[in-house]
């Protein structure tokens, strides 16, 4: 059974399809070696303001950030695996930078934290070098599976 997937855009600019966030996940889902909690999944599409302000309310660090997880409760009737919470205008600016598209740089970025359920952390240097290689374990599996984010600016 496919879990839920909340979608929430809260980006004036951009608009990203929710059916293919949904596509997403659900090919991540499948993600050999990595295990994502059970429950619904609730991803939200903010703007630098709203991401700094959460980085700062339930991390102390006012500063602009990419992705900030929340890992939800194992409630056996209703589990909530958790929330992603994704920046577009970061997003918006480390594509420029890496010479890719804003939905491949977003598709990273639900991927990033997709394994922070999973367990993963980025931390120290130990634990960010195996986020990175996660993370292109999982961009290769959504590619070998067509899963891709649709959004227009």
């Amino acid at each position: 059974m496919s879990r839920i997937v909340d979608i929430s855009v809260r980006h004036a600019k951009t608009k990203v399809s929710a059916v293919s966030v949904q596509r997403v996940v659900h090919a991540l889902d499948k993600l050999k070696g990595y295990r994502c909690p059970a429950g619904s999944l609730s991803i939200a599409f903010l703007g630098d303001k709203e991401t700094a302000k959460l980085h700062d309310e339930f991390l102390g660090d006012p500063t602009v950030t990419d992705v900030i997880t929340f890992v939800g409760e194992e409630h056996p009737g209703e589990p909530f695996a958790g929330e992603i919470c994704v920046n577009i205008d970061q997003a918006r600016r480390a594509a420029k930078e890496h010479g890719v598209t804003l939905a491949t740089e977003l598709r990273l970025y639900v991927a990033h934290g997709w394994l922070h359920l999973s367990g993963l952390r980025d931390g120290n240097r130990k634990e960010s070098a195996a986020m990175r290689v996660g993370e292109a374990v999982a961009v290769s599996h959504l590619d070998k599976l067509g899963a891709k984010l649709r959004v227009r600016d």
